[in-house]
């Protein structure tokens, strides 16, 4: 009866009956670095994606302190308040000692918290590129899967963990500050060029200098060349926090949907995310593969001891070990 209950199918169709544990369980599958968990979660994901696609999903940047966690934890009460599901995956920083996420954003967004109609799954990025945790592409599919219908995918907010989000969402949402003269120094230009709109954040705080933050930032959109040819990304000015301007930012993210949707750009965009999505696990279970191989460990200690003390240059190192793991060129 376990091994029933535990197998692709079974879990399937608890995840579409809308079971939560059956849906953290999952999770915890795809996230598991044991090989038996991965076989598992691979049939559960390949099952469950061809039903799956229909959901918002909403990439949310920014950097510390902009206040991610406060505006989604606002938005996301008002969009269950219309009838939607959410699910919130948060990518935290992993600690450099357990792995474990740290940041806690259950703690951070107290409402969505304990609403019924909400998910919040916090995910250590675990030292992943880009800080996006590893199987997040495919904690969406499960979210999918389980009915809910906007996704809102929380970065980290440092490193390259804005392209990595990017890279599988639908739309790019970048939070920024008031002062936008100091903070324009120090985003990156890439970063603004991917955004979908730009929304400052706090704005009740000081509206005059939120409203100049907007003309600078609607300046730098104008001479960058934008993410989509059918899209201007716009600026808008809010509060997570006093729950203003909200109602309009969420307006533009349907009009957005409406538009790259009627164009054949959404279509095209999942299908390019799906390529990149297949690469990105090859070169995963490659470099696995490598690693785990029982030449590679038996030498890799010698290996990085050598390049460390400067008798063996990285490259040489690397066809050592390619070549121990007989993929030598």
């Amino acid at each position: 009866m376990r091994e029933r209950e535990s197998s692709p199918e079974d879990m399937a169709q608890r995840l579409r009956s809308g079971d939560r544990a059956a849906l953290a369980r999952a999770i915890t599958l795809v996230e598991s670095r044991r090989s038996d968990h991965q076989r598992t979660a691979r049939a559960l994901v390949q099952r469950l994606a061809p039903s799956t696609g229909a959901a918002m999903r909403v990439g949310v940047t920014g950097v510390p302190g902009v206040g991610k966690s406060t505006l989604i934890d606002t938005l996301g009460s008002n969009l269950t308040a219309r009838g939607h599901r959410i699910a919130v995956l948060a990518v935290d920083p992993s600690s450099k000692s357990s792995g474990g996420s740290i940041l806690g954003d259950k703690t951070r967004m107290a409402r969505l918290a304990v609403d019924p109609n909400a998910f919040i799954r916090p995910s250590p990025s675990a030292g992943t590129l880009g800080g996006v945790a590893a199987r997040t592409r495919e904690t969406m599919i499960l979210c999918e899967a389980a009915g809910f219908d906007i996704l809102l995918i929380e970065t980290v907010g440092v490193g390259q963990s804005e392209t990595a989000v990017a890279d599988m969402t639908d739309f790019f949402l970048v939070l920024t500050l008031p002062g936008a003269g100091d903070e324009l120094q120090g985003i990156k230009k890439g970063i603004i060029e991917q955004a979908d709109m730009v929304a400052v954040n706090k704005a009740d705080v000081d509206p005059a200098r939120a409203r100049v933050a907007a003309t600078e930032y609607s300046g730098a959109l104008r001479i960058l060349a934008p993410a989509s040819p059918n899209w201007t990304p716009p600026v808008v000015l809010v509060s997570g926090l006093a729950n203003e301007g909200l109602a309009e930012m969420w307006s533009e993210i349907e009009r957005h949907r409406a538009v790259l949707g009627a164009s054949g750009e959404l279509k095209r965009k999942r299908e390019r995310q799906q390529i990149k999505w297949m690469w990105a696990l090859l070169e995963e279970r490659l470099l696995r593969r490598v690693l785990d191989h029982h030449a590679v460990k038996a030498r890799l200690v010698q290996i990085e001891r050598e390049v460390g003390q400067g008798a063996l240059s990285p490259e040489a190192a690397v066809e050592q070990i390619l070549g121990s793991a007989g993929l030598s060129s």
